[in-house]
Order: structure tokens, then C-alpha cells, then sequence
């Protein structure tokens, strides 16, 4: 009786962890997954909007990211 009251929460202890897994962002899981990591473009954008970065340090790096003849994307 005492070892399957230990499974069961175990079980659903489990069903906790995968649920809050499933639900935090987009950060792509060690060994493989369908989850996608942010673009680098997004993180820059995050980064300037909560005042990590000034102006121009994010004008450069975003330049630096798409380099010279590559297209930048509009800004949403």
C-alpha cells in the first residue's frame, strides 16, 4: 500500500514538471525538441527595451547580426 501511494505521487509529481515545461517560453531542451529558440533579433529588441543596451549599442549590434548586403527586418 505504501509503495503505490509513492508511485502515484511520484506520477504526479512528474505530470507538474512536464506540465510547467510545456509551458515556459520557447527555450529549446537539451537532447532534442520542436522548440525553437528566439531569434537574435528578438533577444537584441528585449535586451535594448529593458535598457541592457543603449541606442547605439543596439544600432551595431544589429548591424553586426545582418551584416553588409543582407536585409533587415521591419520592425514590428
Amino acid at each position: 500500500m505504501a509503495l503505490m501511494m509513492l508511485v502515484f505521487w511520484g506520477l504526479v509529481a512528474a505530470l507538474v514538471v512536464w506540465i510547467v515545461r510545456s509551458a515556459s517560453g520557447t527555450q529549446q531542451v537539451p537532447g532534442g525538441s520542436d522548440r525553437t529558440l528566439p531569434s537574435p533579433d528578438s533577444v537584441l529588441a528585449d535586451r535594448f527595451a529593458r535598457g541592457e543596451i543603449d541606442e547605439a549599442e543596439f544600432t551595431s549590434r544589429r548591424a553586426a547580426l545582418h551584416g553588409p548586403g543582407t536585409r533587415q527586418p521591419r520592425d514590428q
